[in-house]
């Protein structure tokens, strides 16, 4: 029997999903591509999941595009127009990336796609298509220079070179760098602090981050008090107290 390209798991309002391609580096082959568009679609539609938890099985994220398999053969019609980063733009939820091992070129832009991005030390990223000829077609030209400064992207695409857990760290490419063994713990205690908040304002705020750093920062502060004010005068008092009240609570147990 044939094991499934992506596996899926979900637990109170967090799903992880992992690219089940181990024997090919988790390469991006037609059906993979396909049946991780196919699943965050069918979790967009699912009013359970909140948080999506993204990683790889085996010793890589995604080694990007299966070349191989592009050499011998198109893509099938059932398979066209399925676009694997579209989909994981269309969910509302946060999307956290448990950068595993390598994320290169295709598989970069997958990780790119993530809102955030948590490595293990075995992680390396590099984006090859000045290398391989091609150019990107899923966001990395425009997304890199806007997480790490444009200097840094250029270095990145424009040499082919490979970065470390530890360099992404110091570039802010990731937010943090784990153990191996702590990687999905690690990341999972983080969606399921996010999976905790208010649904309607968890979206909503991932969409408002989203659409002001898309725009100039002034038009990005009118879109934030069209969006405040209006929610604050919405809010009964007494719900207020009682979330204010949790979230001391919740304050004092991290921090003492």
């Amino acid at each position: 029997m044939t094991s499934p390209t992506v596996i899926v798991e979900t637990h109170e309002g967090v799903a992880t999903v992992t690219l089940n391609r181990p024997d090919a580096m988790n390469a991006l082959s037609f059906e993979l591509r396909a049946a991780l568009a196919d699943t965050f679609t069918a979790l967009q539609a699912d009013d359970e999941v909140r948080v999506v938890v993204l990683t790889g099985e085996g010793r890589a994220f995604t080694a990007g595009l299966d070349l191989k398999e592009l050499s011998e053969k198109r893509e099938k019609d059932g398979q066209q127009g399925r676009d694997p980063v579209r989909a994981m733009e269309r969910f509302e939820g946060p999307i956290i990336g448990a950068i595993n091992g390598h994320a290169i070129t295709g598989g970069f832009e997958i990780a790119l796609a993530c809102d955030l991005m948590i490595a293990s030390s075995n992680a390396v990223f590099a984006d090859t298509h000045v290398r391989m000829g091609v150019m990107p077609g899923w966001g990395l030209s425009q997304k890199l220079s806007r997480l790490v400064g444009i200097g840094r992207a250029k270095e990145i695409s424009l040499t082919g070179n490979f970065v470390s857990a530890e360099r992404a760290a110091e570039i802010g490419l990731v937010t943090r760098v784990v153990a191996p063994e702590s990687l999905m713990e690690t990341c999972l205690k983080l969606a399921r602090d996010m999976a905790s908040c208010e649904p309607e304002m968890l979206y909503c705020y991932k969409r408002l981050i989203d659409d002001g750093y898309a725009t100039t920062f002034a038009d990005a502060l009118k879109l934030e008090r069209a969006n405040t004010f209006g929610r604050l005068t919405d809010k009964d008092p007494q719900e207020i107290g009682e979330r204010r009240k949790s979230v001391t609570s919740r304050g004092r147990d991290q921090v003492g």
